[in-house]
This record gives C-alpha cells, structure tokens and sequence, in this order.
C-alpha cells in the first residue's frame, strides 16, 4: 500500500460512461464526466488520499483492475453495470484480491426487471449502495472508508 495514506479504486463496467445520455430516466442526467468529480470530492471528504476512477465496456478489463489493485488500493467501490448479472470471472477477481469491496448501482437494481435482481458480485462485497442516483457513490466511498476507519 502507499505509506502516504489510503487510496481507493472505483471500478465502473458497461454503458456507464453514457451517463446523461442512456436512458436519463432510470440513470439521471448528471454526465459520466459529474461522477467523476463526486468520486474525487467524496474520496478527498472520506480522508482517502488518493482516487482512481476506471470504466470499460470489456469484462476482462474490469478483472485486470481489479488484480491489478493488489497491493496498490486499500479497497474498491464497483459498479460492475450489466457483467453484475453475469460475471462470476469479476465475483472471482474480488475474492481473490480480498479487498473490501462495496458494490453500487446507480438505480434501484431490485425494483427493476427480474433478472437484474440476481448479483453475483455481492456474494464477495460487505454492503450494496443501490438506488441512490450518482450520489450512491459517495456512501460508498463514506462507507468504504468507515470500514477501513480511515477519519478524514
């Protein structure tokens, strides 16, 4: 880990780079571009001294990140988008990096259609932020760094 404080890894999968464009009355109208600048505010907020925002479209991606903060990130907020309903390669990257992890979604994933109530990254985080809008985030990086007992 870095010695000069704890850093925190936001993973976002598909489509949510098309914030304000895709499907606005489900995701808001808040741009990809405005949830980057939340993560980074509620980091600094959270006492985190560092922020990393990644997204793909491509699942093998999300996985490489995810090995990838092995020994770099001190945990991971993820919005895996649809790999969440599919993805047991994602669910297996985080068990085994052993992060804390919280899982967010920026609609309410379990009033929407069936299939998007089945998450298979859960199994592997210690809380799900749903239904929050963009502003989910910001629990979870609060929440993230209260489980570490980082104090800003």
């Amino acid at each position: 880990m870095d010695d000069d404080g704890a850093r925190v890894l936001v993973l976002n999968g598909p489509n949510i780079n098309m914030l304000g464009i895709r499907e606005p009355s489900i995701y808001g109208r808040q741009d990809y571009q405005a949830l980057l600048s939340l993560c980074h505010d509620a980091a600094d907020e959270a006492g985190f001294s560092d922020c990393t925002c990644l997204q793909s479209n491509h699942e093998g991606d999300l996985v490489d990140y995810i090995q990838d903060a092995l020994g770099s990130y001190d945990g991971i907020v993820i919005n895996p988008g649809a790999y969440t309903h599919t993805s047991v390669a994602i669910l297996d990257a985080v068990k085994a990096v052993s992060l804390p992890c919280v899982e967010i979604h920026i609609s309410n994933v379990d009033e929407r259609e069936d299939f998007r109530k089945v998450s298979y990254i859960r199994q592997a985080c210690f809380e799900t932020v749903t239904g929050m809008g963009i502003e989910g985030y910001r629990k979870a990086i609060l929440d993230l760094a209260e489980h570490l007992g980082i104090h800003a």
